[in-house]
């Protein structure tokens, strides 16, 4: 989690990285009365954090709601399914803002989520949105970022960078991070029976895995690896709150590998109408705005207000690798195993 591009950066003197804060299930706070008005949303920490897009979310619909919005957080996209799952129709969840295209299905095979009503009808993610139980809220791709004055030779494939020995690497564990779960499938669109090897040779020279992005662009910035798995977005973060123009996205000749982050009501939720409410909000100014340079993501429906001129020059992918959601449901734990298994040989 994501999410985001930034979606954990800390604000220690103006932006400066951080490590994530995960809070564990005994600290989850929740609103004793929410048939009072208040809607319970789980999202990953740092969307709710003071320098995420959370507070301006917030400030915003409950302007409109005359309610409040009580954001729950926790430590990743993957701990939110977890969390809604071990709790099941007991959930004080009306919302769950933060999964992604890849778990999808597995959230939907709960069986404790219900469908929307919202139009989604000028949805920009490619291929458009016709899905009646999750609204997306933000969309980007992954990438790996690299500084353009230590490395001079960038990858300009994901091949290049599981051959190249003298490449040093870092990326998130697929099992706890939504970047790294996107790896896991980019590896597979690209490697396909032959990701096993692939991993193998990848490991040989990757500096670590870490449970989260935070931890992994955190040592990236101190010069721990050459390139980090993050977003195409990433690098105009530095541009517009740092003035950095150094550091780049790695181009990629076999393409891209999308997320979509997106959010679900519950069946079960204690304030249903607020939640109603809540999932069309997402696709509105008042959330949509926030995304660019809040989550450091592209919004999911064209806005007004034109964004950064630093996202103009955000790498563009030649192509879109994407697997069928089906099949990340059906495959993924095998896959997960796999890469276990190769990268502990």
């Amino acid at each position: 989690m994501n999410t985001l591009p930034f979606k954990t950066l800390f604000s220690t003197s103006l932006l400066t990285l951080g490590t994530a804060f995960v809070v564990s299930f005994s600290s989850l706070t929740f609103a004793e009365s929410p048939s009072n008005g208040t809607l319970n949303v789980y999202t990953y920490d740092s969307f709710s954090s003071d320098w995420g897009p959370g507070p301006k979310i917030k400030a915003n619909f409950e302007k409109e709601c005359a309610c409040e919005l009580n954001f729950v957080a926790l430590d990743s996209s993957v701990g939110i399914l977890s969390r809604v799952q071990l709790e099941g129709k007991s959930s004080q969840a009306d919302v769950l803002l933060g999964l992604d295209l890849n778990l999808m299905e597995a959230a939907r095979k709960t069986g404790l989520l219900a469908e929307h009503s919202v139009d989604t009808s000028k949805v920009t993610v490619p291929g458009g949105w016709t899905d009646t139980v999750f609204v997306p809220f933000d969309q980007g791709h992954f990438a790996f970022i690299y500084n353009s004055e230590t490395l001079e030779t960038p990858p300009t494939s994901l091949k290049e960078i599981v051959d190249n020995q003298n490449l040093r690497v870092i990326y998130q564990d697929p099992r706890t991070s939504t970047p790294g779960l996107g790896l896991l499938l980019w590896m597979k669109s690209v490697y396909g029976d032959d990701a096993a090897d692939a991993w193998e040779r990848l490991a040989s020279h990757t500096v670590t895995v870490t449970k989260g992005w935070s931890d992994a662009y955190g040592l990236f910035l101190k010069g721990e690896a050459d390139v980090v798995l993050s977003y195409t977005t990433s690098p105009a973060y530095h541009i517009v709150a740092e003035g950095e123009t150094k550091y780049q996205a790695a181009t990629a000749s076999e393409g891209l590998y999308p997320q979509v982050e997106v959010a679900a009501m519950l069946k079960d939720a204690p304030n249903p109408v607020l939640a109603k409410e809540f999932m069309a909000f997402i696709l509105q100014p008042g959330f949509q705005s926030t995304i660019a340079t809040g989550n450091w993501m592209l919004p999911v429906v064209e806005l007004d207000e034109k964004l950064p001129a630093a996202f103009n020059s955000a790498l563009k992918p030649t192509k879109n690798l994407v697997l069928p959601a089906k099949e990340v449901a059906m495959h993924r734990s095998a896959w997960i195993n796999e890469w276990l298994d190769a990268t502990t040989r």
